[in-house]
C-alpha cells in the first residue's frame, strides 16, 4: 500500500526540487510518471530536466506519446491521458490523483506552490479526499533548504 507525500514549495519552483525526487525514486528502482495538467508546461519541464543538475547527473526521461514510453524511467504525462500505473507518480500544477492510484503505487507525490493560494487550496482538497478515503499521507514543508515533516494522516 502506497502513500501520498505532499510537498509545499516555498523556496523555489518544482523544477528545482524534481531532480532530487527523481534521483531518489531511481535509487529505489521506481519508474516515475511525472504528471502535469498542461502539455506546453510539460514540454517546458522536459527541456528543463535536460539541463538540470551537473552534466554527470543526467536524468533520463521522455514525453508520453513516444515510441519508447514503456522504457522511460521518467515519463512526463498530461492528466486525462492514459495513466501508465507506474510505482511512483509525481503530480504538478494541480494534477489530480485518486485513492486507488495512491494505494496501488509505492508513492504518489503532490508538489504545490506555497505562494499560489489556489494551489494551496487544491492541495488541501486533495489531502482531505485522500485521507478521507483511508490513504496514508504526509505533509512536508521547506524550511531553510531542508524538508520538514509537518503532518501525517
Amino acid at each position: 500500500m502506497g502513500a501520498a507525500f505532499f510537498y509545499h514549495l516555498t523556496e523555489g519552483p518544482a523544477e528545482e526540487v524534481l531532480p532530487q525526487l527523481l534521483v531518489q525514486a531511481g535509487r529505489k528502482g521506481w519508474r516515475v510518471e511525472l504528471r502535469g495538467r498542461d502539455a506546453r508546461a510539460m514540454e517546458r519541464l522536459d527541456l528543463a530536466l535536460w539541463r538540470a543538475g551537473p552534466p554527470d547527473a543526467f536524468l533520463p526521461h521522455g514525453l508520453a506519446g513516444g515510441a519508447h514510453d514503456a522504457a522511460q524511467p521518467v515519463l512526463l504525462t498530461v492528466a486525462g491521458g492514459d495513466a501508465p500505473g507506474l510505482p511512483c507518480v509525481i503530480c504538478l500544477d494541480g494534477a489530480e490523483t485518486a485513492p486507488e492510484e495512491v494505494n496501488a503505487a509505492e508513492r504518489v507525490c503532490i508538489l504545490f506552490d506555497g505562494f499560489d493560494e489556489s494551489a494551496v487550496q487544491a492541495a488541501r482538497g486533495q489531502w482531505k479526499r485522500l485521507t478521507g478515503a483511508g490513504c496514508s499521507a504526509q505533509y512536508w514543508a521547506q524550511e531553510d533548504g531542508r524538508w520538514v515533516k509537518k503532518a501525517e494522516g
